[in-house]
């Protein structure tokens, strides 16, 4: 058997384009590469800081992702993604830019969750900072109108630490600010049949979510771990 080279790296087959932090990035954060059960290939873009990126609409950043997705092409990535829900301003440009699928954000869950769950139920959106999600992030991740949105904002730890980008956290109390903004969204919600979570940075505390109120919560762990059996499908012994 002959095989053939091209690629200078393998087996990641999906790519994280990464925000430029130094807040720190504790298991289960996408971040930190043991949070996965698959190899992947981080990029580093310069200069999309947390702030920048949330607090100030990635302004000016568009063409830096671009790039950085090239590269990650061009190291041999089959799929392409970010760490930070955001993107998703910079979902359509990204992935007309680049010959691999992308997905910019964890919102892009949202309509998908909706079409699954039972009758009269529907899917709310947990993210880092409320005031600064836009309806353009939302359209841009094709959210319906009207989704329900929390927010751990004016919590007592896990927005500023990592918006203001820390180099402690304070992680019980990031834990209970995201149980907190979780149980604040059911209560003002009687039809919340999930949650999906924003911030790829909520996903340590996905589990702790889940129990506290009682409903499925998807998060970016959940859409890669997804996107990445779609690029490398499981083999199977008996199937050749």
């Amino acid at each position: 058997m002959k095989t053939r080279g091209g690629k200078p790296i393998y087996g990641a087959a999906i790519g994280i384009m990464m925000l430029e932090a130094q807040f720190p990035r504790i298991p289960g954060d996408m971040g930190n590469a043991t949070t996965w059960d698959f190899p992947v290939h981080y990029k580093l873009v310069r200069g999309a800081t947390p702030d920048r990126v949330v607090r100030q609409g990635a302004e000016g950043l568009l063409d830096t992702f671009i790039a950085a997705a090239h590269e990650l092409v061009a190291e041999g990535v089959d799929g392409i993604t970010t760490n930070c829900g955001f993107l998703s301003l910079f979902q359509q440009q990204v992935s007309e830019a680049v010959p691999v699928p992308v997905v910019m954000s964890s919102l892009m869950q949202v309509e998908t969750v909706n079409r699954i769950l039972p009758a009269g139920k529907r899917a709310g959106i947990l993210t880092i900072n409320g005031s600064s999600l836009t309806q353009a992030h939302l359209d841009s991740a094709w959210v319906p109108k009207g989704t329900p949105i929390g927010t751990t904002e004016g919590g007592r730890e896990f927005t500023r630490a990592i918006l203001d980008n820390e180099l402690e956290l304070d992680v019980a109390l990031a834990r209970q600010d995201n149980i907190d903004a979780a149980m604040a969204m059911k209560a003002k919600c009687d039809d919340l049949g999930a949650i999906v979570l924003e911030c790829t940075n909520m996903e340590p505390y996905a589990a702790d979510i889940s129990r506290a109120t009682g409903l499925p919560v998807f998060s970016i762990q959940t859409l890669m771990t997804w996107f990445q059996r779609s690029l490398v499908p499981k083999s199977y012994a008996n199937s050749r």
